[in-house]
């Protein structure tokens, strides 16, 4: 009988070692039930004759042996036991651990998201702003911020019920998202209002163009359930836009600024405005 001794290997988990422990603890036992066997031989054949005195010593050392045999085979069979508690330990604080990263990332993600639309929230969205602010600096870029607001969104609860209104917010945020570049970011920044960051852009042009598709996406149909029955609302939105580095070049002033034109988006009927140069003191 031929028992290795090889390592395990450098990927082997602690179950590996168990099983190798096991297999060697195996082969031991075996060893010592053939040395019992043979040395019970030895005393039957002994027994009928008169043995010689270095027969009945190398007896006895084989029948030592066999104790020291027996007691290695208990010896593993302990540490095999302790190797699975061990085991089982480890694998318990693996699933804890695994538990407690799930958790902390679904935690994370409710830190930074909006809770009915699933969009980033304002932390998540200033997050992202200040670092297109730092890339815009840093590499010469223009980007701008967009600030939606749904036109008489109010009558929708008013008329059908939060739920209803609830539902044409997620439905709208859902095509924001879908027709969001992936370098750009929309938010919910609260109630009926969205947050639309615009990376990388060049003419004014291409930002109205934008803008534009925006309110088309905002104001197709969005099927809701009132009162049990599916029902069909629409409503439409002024967009006001501002331009780093001419309408500001803070998170703050951007945001301040897209947000007063939106006002005149609002009041002209026009959709979307950008911001207009401040007067001077």
């Amino acid at each position: 009988m031929n028992i290795t001794n090889e390592p395990p290997s450098n990927d082997g988990s602690l179950s590996q070692v168990v099983g190798q422990g096991e297999r060697v603890q195996d082969m031991v036992q075996e060893c010592a039930v053939e040395l019992s066997s043979v040395n019970a031989v030895l005393k039957n054949e002994l027994a009928e004759q008169d043995p010689l005195p270095a027969v009945e010593q190398a007896l006895e050392q084989s029948e030592a042996v066999e104790g020291k045999v027996q007691e290695a085979s208990e010896e593993l069979s302990a540490m095999n036991r302790a190797l699975k508690g061990e085991v089982r330990e480890r694998q318990a604080l693996e699933q804890q651990l695994e538990t407690a990263n799930e958790q902390g990332e679904a935690d994370r993600h409710a830190s930074l998201h909006d809770p009915l639309t699933g969009l980033p929230n304002r932390a998540l969205f200033n997050d992202r702003l200040e670092h297109g602010l730092a890339q815009a600096r840093r590499h010469g870029w223009t980007l701008a911020v967009m600030f939606v607001d749904l036109d008489d969104f109010k009558q929708i609860n008013d008329r059908h019920g939060h739920e209803a209104g609830d539902g044409v917010l997620r439905s709208i945020a859902e095509r924001l998202r879908q027709s969001t570049r992936s370098d750009d970011t929309v938010s919910r920044h609260g109630g009926d209002e969205f947050l639309y960051l615009l990376l990388e852009v060049k003419r004014e042009e291409d930002i109205a163009a934008v803008a534009e598709k925006l309110s088309k996406t905002i104001q197709a149909t969005c099927d809701v359930v009132v009162a049990g029955a599916m029902t069909r609302l629409s409503v439409k939105a002024s967009i006001g836009i501002s331009v780093f580095p001419k309408d500001g070049t803070t998170a703050e002033q951007l945001i301040g600024r897209a947000d007063e034109a939106m006002y005149v988006a609002k009041r002209s009927g026009a959709g979307h405005a950008f911001a207009q140069a401040p007067i001077p003191r």
